[in-house]
């Protein structure tokens, strides 16, 4: 399944695997049908797949992009009956008790089934039978549809590794001569279970029926949306608000109950000419809070233009984020409570992106010394880590007059004379090698803080390597 998601992407003809790092290894994670009949199996080492198979194209696995797609073919499998799950990272379990008459039988549905997945290029193996186990048997190590009512003669021809046994447990079975299903329902109940326990008896039970097994499908996830129908049109602020207000409250409980907050909300007024007006907000921290983001709705809701009247309102957080519940204090909760709210506000207007602030970097280069990020989406830091002060306000290097590895005693800039009264330093910054800076090309630099007797407090640094003098900053 994994393979078969990235070549559907960007195909590729010839032997094909992805291969993920295990146990300090890079192994194969799964493969298509061509490096299959090239010898090569899931688990072997990349360096000896590529030593049996030279012509082999691989690519870095990515569980997590798997699960996602496997998700999504569940929701797509809903389509056959509303009972379907999750087989371990690979497969899909369907209930299809009472569902198989709807297309025609049960080899009808299998057979819909592959063909829909072949147009997806996507590879599939099916298996049906009574029991969940003996699907999965099936399913893995023959295929088809499994007689109603007898499944031992449907599977017991298997490998007792189809019974989905570990490794070890397979292997000493077929040690002790006991290689098929059939062999190992056969052979006496309590020594087995004595050395190896009572998990085996309990998967050969639950695959010939003798023992039930659920299939517990994936809840679908929470949708944070509500709704109000009115019985008669509404147009004036107040009464949609006092309308958006109801819906925040119904929304804020679903909200806390999963511990999320929204990020995205979007209010949708319907006319009764069945044309929508929409609403976006977008705010600045996860909230749950009905109060602080009732007010916020107000500017979106004041240019709406109701027409002949609004009969629906629907409110949905299109982006929701966690939120879990935690210790605040009285003190520092309202204060950031105001600052982010102040930063939906503004955002409301010019964007959230365009609400910024800086933010320290890890660099002595005091050009490469801070960040900056939207305030919406960054969290404030404590603050620079400086072995010296650094200026308040910086700006490019600006030449002036000088010369020698001492600040000069009067210089002249921006139109001013200056005469420095005291100076301290030097602080030497060294270029950072690993970057490509055309600033900082001159090499080593001699900061120096000088205060002028007109009052300035400058930053300046000197050049050695190509002598020169510069203003890069002011105190404040």
């Amino acid at each position: 399944m994994a393979s078969d998601r990235v070549l559907r992407a960007r195909p590729a003809e010839g032997p094909f695997a992805l291969t993920l790092i295990q146990s300090n290894a890079n192994r194969l994670y799964c493969l298509n049908r061509a490096a299959e009949d090239q010898g090569l199996n899931r688990g072997m080492s990349y360096a000896d797949a590529r030593a049996f198979c030279p012509d082999l194209i691989s690519q870095p696995a990515h569980p997590q992009a798997d699960e996602r797609f496997l998700i999504a073919l569940r929701r797509w499998a809903t389509r056959y009956c509303p009972w379907v799950g999750l087989e371990g990272r690979d497969g899909l379990v369907l209930d299809v008790t009472g569902a198989t008459h709807l297309l025609g039988g049960e080899a009808a549905l299998i057979e819909d089934i592959r063909q829909r997945f072949a147009r997806a290029g996507i590879s599939v193996r099916i298996g049906m039978g009574d029991t969940r186990g003996a699907a999965w048997a099936l399913a893995r190590h023959g295929g088809g549809v499994a007689a109603a009512g007898d499944m031992l003669a449907a599977i017991g021809k298997l490998p007792v590794a189809a019974l989905r046994l570990e490794e070890n447990i397979s292997v000493a079975l077929q040690r002790l001569g006991l290689r098929t299903i059939a062999d190992l329902s056969h052979a006496p109940r309590a020594p087995l279970a004595r050395r190896f326990g009572a998990g085996l008896m309990m998967r050969l039970d639950q695959a010939l029926g003798t023992q039930p097994e659920d299939i517990s499908p994936l809840a679908d996830p929470p949708h944070y949306g509500t709704r109000m129908t009115l019985p008669e049109p509404i147009g004036l602020t107040s009464d949609v608000m006092a309308g958006t207000a109801r819906l925040l409250g119904q929304l804020c409980t679903k909200l806390k109950a999963q511990e999320a907050g929204a990020r995205v909300l979007t209010l949708t007024l319907r006319r009764v000419d069945q044309d929508s007006q929409q609403v976006e907000l977008r705010l600045a921290r996860p909230l749950r809070d009905p109060h602080r983001i009732l007010p916020l709705f107000q500017r979106g809701v004041d240019a709406v233009d109701a027409g002949f009247g609004i009969d629906q309102l629907r409110l949905e957080a299109t982006q929701v984020e966690p939120l879990p519940v935690q210790q605040v204090s009285h003190v520092s909760v309202g204060r950031q409570d105001k600052l982010d709210d102040l930063i939906t506000r503004i955002g409301t207007r010019i964007g959230l992106e365009n609400v910024q602030r800086f933010l320290p970097a890890d660099s002595h280069i005091p050009e490469r010394s801070f960040l900056i990020a939207p305030a919406a989406y960054s969290q404030p830091e404590r603050g620079w880590s400086a072995p010296r002060p650094r200026p308040l306000c910086l700006f490019p290097p600006e030449p002036i007059a000088g010369t020698g590895p001492h600040p000069p005693r009067q210089f002249r800039w921006r139109r001013m004379s200056l005469t420095i009264g005291r100076a301290t330093g030097p602080e030497r910054i060294a270029p950072e090698w690993w970057l490509s800076d055309e600033s900082w090309r001159s090499g080593l630099r001699d900061y120096w803080q000088v205060e002028t007797r007109q009052g300035r407090r400058l930053w300046l640094f000197h050049t050695p390597q190509n002598p020169g003098w510069f203003v890069q900053g002011e105190f404040a």
